[in-house]
């Protein structure tokens, strides 16, 4: 028991506290207030503390729990919402109304409650830590399966099916020195990275639906993404758009400091989505944690770790987990308000020193992964950033983007021009591409990433010809480049530009995406080959098939094939009969002229 002697926003420094340890949990004041110690000087701690500290007064006790920051794992965790301490938002508002109340403490999952175990283990077998005994139906979409706590290993001496309270245990196991009893709740502590057999090469992406970013620049499985972007931008659209279409079976969406009315927004969405693979409700695969911009800034730091153990605890029963952070940038300025109280030496634009290595920490934790039960899991990463003006030279977007492999660069101009997703397909880059060909070359088509190719230089062509035509006009260019703009159009309001709220163009296949794609290179190909037989631009404008590449996107995922397979001949039979027309045209002017 210490005794608190200087606060100071969120930090409280308190003497007696000999006998504590480093990211102890301790109980701040009479409320008792959740804290961490982050500093230890002798006999004081520095406490960094996850709630309002208005009306603390130096003298008031200080209690530690001797435990660090943990994580209750175990079945319930599957459609919730938690605050950044993993406290229930729905049981504190039973409790306390529409404001979290001081010092409140609520059991994370509900221990009245009883789960139907099922037993996969039977007594004698030996199991090891990371093992799965059973699992629990928790969703009608996904098990939850029931391992073996770290450290423990032994023979099984009693197991057995039934219906069980998280606090009452399923099995117990005899290790070499003493008797263990096994519980379907687990705790981890969260900074503590989970633990695994070895990490993997990802060979497969992340499929999100978003065609500029399966298409252009893919993200692994296990991998990592930055999406960088000013205000208004769309980062929360897209990342709601990933939540909500990605084929990962498991989603954590972090609110990390972002305002009340987006996690709103996703409270009030997510329960009404169907899942695109199951058909049922998106929240049943789905762990919210909401920790808003009007919450204390300390728990910041709490939401992100919270969120990231959860994320490994489900990718070690051999899931595939997406977890989305908006934004870290805000858990940046967190930490900066604490290092600033501290009075540490600052970093760059008075970040602390240690930025980089803290945002290292956590985006390391993503990975494929062989679990220590010997099934493949991952876990990806997705963190949002949000630089002021839009500026990615600002240290949490360079330290960010030193990081992760995939840079997903937002553009205020895109997003004001309404194309969205508003991801600038020049200034982005994902560094998957090569070790994902394979999967597209087996899963779309042999020919996709030379397709993929052909496509980004027709849009980086586009570009150097659009700020020509801004000193010339676009009549001065020769019939092939005005092509070359065209086409560059049309794979930009065509292909690239999707809309987050139809119900069929939210979501393309891969299949989809690679007949899309195929065709409109098909028409530019056909195109330029008209053009160089003497078609005018002019008249190709006017044919049928443009206005039916534009009407791809409405296209059903049963029909790709068939309306595929009719386009491409409608787009060869108009080029001919083009041709045909201008060859006809051409023998009567030689008529005339004879």
């Amino acid at each position: 028991m210490g005794v608190i002697e200087k606060i100071s926003g969120p930090l409280v420094i308190a003497g007696d506290m000999l006998g504590s340890n480093m990211y102890d949990v301790v109980r701040v004041g009479n409320a008792k207030l959740i804290g961490e110690i982050i500093q230890l000087k002798g006999e004081k701690a520095i406490i960094q503390v996850y709630e309002e500290t208005s009306g603390l007064r130096p003298g008031e006790p200080v209690k530690s729990t001797g435990k660090p920051l943990s994580v209750e794992l175990g079945p319930g965790l599957l459609s919730s919402i938690f605050d950044g301490v993993q406290r229930p938002l729905d049981s504190i508002a039973a409790r306390s109304g529409n404001f979290i109340a001081k010092g409140i403490d609520v059991d994370p999952l509900d221990k009245k409650k009883k789960w139907d175990f099922v037993a996969t283990k039977k007594k004698g077998d030996f199991v090891k830590e990371g093992e799965i005994i059973g699992y629990v139906q928790e969703t009608p979409i996904i098990k939850h399966y029931i391992m073996v706590p770290y450290g423990i290993k032994g023979r099984l001496e009693e197991i057995k099916s039934g219906k069980y309270t998280l606090n009452e245990n399923v099995a117990s196991v005899k290790g070499s020195e003493q008797e263990y009893e096994i519980y379907m709740l687990q705790k981890r502590s969260v900074r503590q990275p989970g633990r695994y057999a070895r990490k993997i090469r990802s060979d497969e992406p992340l499929i999100t639906g978003q065609r500029v970013v399966d298409t252009f620049f893919p993200i692994a499985k296990g991998g990592t993404a930055a999406v960088p972007g000013p205000f208004g931008s769309g980062k929360t659209v897209l990342q709601h758009s990933l939540a909500k279409w990605s084929d990962a079976q498991i989603v954590i969406f972090i609110g990390c400091g972002e305002r009340g009315n987006e996690m709103a927004e996703v409270l009030t969405e997510f329960p009404e989505l169907k899942d695109p693979l199951t058909g049922r409700p998106l929240m049943e695969r789905t762990v919210l944690i909401a920790n808003t911009s009007n919450m204390p800034v300390a728990a910041r730091e709490a939401s992100i770790y919270t969120g990231v153990t959860i994320g490994e605890y489900f990718r070690d029963m051999g899931y595939n987990v997406a977890l989305m952070a908006d934004s870290t940038s805000r858990w940046a300025e967190a930490m900066r308000e604490i290092s600033a109280r501290l009075e540490e030496m600052p970093g760059e634009e008075a970040y602390p020193a240690y930025l980089p290595k803290r945002l290292a920490e956590f985006y390391e934790r993503a990975g494929k992964v062989e679990t220590l039960n010997g099934k493949i899991g991952s876990l990806t990463i997705i963190g949002a950033v949000s630089p002021p003006g839009g500026d990615i030279s600002e240290p949490v977007s360079q330290g960010t983007l030193r990081i992760t492999k995939v840079f997903w660069a937002l553009d205020k101009a895109l997003a004001d021009s309404r194309h969205f997703p508003s991801i600038n397909w020049l200034n982005s880059y994902s560094q998957y591409l090569e070790q994902l060909k394979e999967w597209y070359e087996k899963n779309a088509s042999k020919e996709f990433p030379e397709e993929r190719e052909k496509a980004m230089e027709i849009l980086q062509r586009e570009a150097e010809l659009k700020e020509i035509v801004q000193l010339v006009g676009e009549d001065a260019l020769p019939e092939s480049e005005r092509a070359t703009l065209l086409v560059g159009r049309m794979l930009r309001e065509y292909f690239l530009r999707q809309s987050a709220f139809d119900p069929i163009d939210a979501y393309s296949s891969i299949k989809k995406q690679e007949a899309m794609l195929s065709l409109i290179l098909h028409f530019n190909e056909k195109l330029h080959d008209a053009i160089k037989k003497g078609v005018g631009l002019d008249a190709v404008e006017k044919i049928n098939s443009i206005g039916a590449l534009a009407r791809m996107k409405e296209w059903n995922e049963k029909d790709v094939s068939s309306e595929s397979s009719k386009l491409a001949k409608e787009i060869d039979s108009e080029f001919d009969r083009l041709i045909r027309e201008e060859a006809e045209s051409g023998k009567s002017d030689q008529e005339v002229q004879k």
